[in-house]
């Protein structure tokens, strides 16, 4: 698998670019692995998240925080410094759990599990697709899927100001079982490790280790054209 450590200027593009590689391996470019981070806060909701549900705007727009849509299903999301982002382009053929939707979530995030599992204990799989660690949520998850990859986004909690997401995001009006209805708060949990230790761990997991000499910038530049840089993308639910 590729491994790709790119930030891209625009919070558009780099929504854009996790499609553009995800389009690029259905038509027979390789599989990868991308990690990048946000330096600022900026709110991303799923494919088909509700604005008015799950955002503070008004907070965010007094703070002039971005809202943007990516291509992935699962919930709203708050970016910013302390928050580990990865995405992975992997192949149905690889094995054949991926097919399975929950299958595929247990697959990738038990690649992470163990990876994490040394530096802070046991971890567990709540909900759908949560990481959690002592009963709170540190990873989020979501997916794209064609009809030969998925593209499937990570975040991990490391250094996240907590108090930002509750001042940023509703509580979602569905909410797994373990949740409790807990403000963000008391669910998320920042996990004691580095983003260093993080890419590494990431890495280790898919055994990413050839490094991606080229990108479809092209794409990106469409994408973002066509789709995320569009207010009726963004706000379309």
């Amino acid at each position: 698998m590729q491994f790709l450590d790119l930030t891209l200027p625009t919070l558009h593009e780099n929504l854009a670019l996790d499609e553009a590689l995800l389009l690029a391996a259905e038509a027979g470019a390789a599989e990868t692995l991308r990690i990048w981070h946000w330096p600022t806060y900026a709110v991303v909701l799923g494919a088909g998240g509700r604005l008015a549900d799950d955002v503070h705007e008004d907070a965010c727009q007094t703070d002039r925080v971005p809202i943007a849509r990516r291509s992935s299903g699962g919930g709203t999301v708050l970016l910013g410094p302390g928050c580990f982002l990865y995405s992975v382009i992997v192949c149905f053929d690889r094995d054949p759990v991926l097919r399975d939707l929950h299958g595929s979530y247990r697959n990738v995030l038990g690649r992470i599990q163990r990876g994490l599992e040394p530096f802070v204990g046991p971890l567990v799989l709540n909900g759908s697709s949560d990481l959690t660690w002592h009963n709170k949520k540190l990873s989020g998850n979501a997916q794209q899927r064609k009809r030969t990859h998925l593209l499937h986004h990570g975040s991990l909690l490391h250094a996240m100001d907590l108090s930002a997401v509750q001042r940023f995001l509703k509580k979602p009006p569905r909410q797994p079982e373990y949740r409790q209805q807990r403000e963000h708060g008391d669910f998320l949990v920042n996990l004691p490790i580095s983003s260093g230790v993080l890419n590494q761990i990431t890495r280790d997991a898919w055994q990413a280790y050839e490094i991606a000499e080229t990108w479809p910038s092209n794409l990106v530049g469409t994408l973002v054209a066509e789709k995320y840089g569009l207010e009726e993308w963004v706000r379309r639910r």
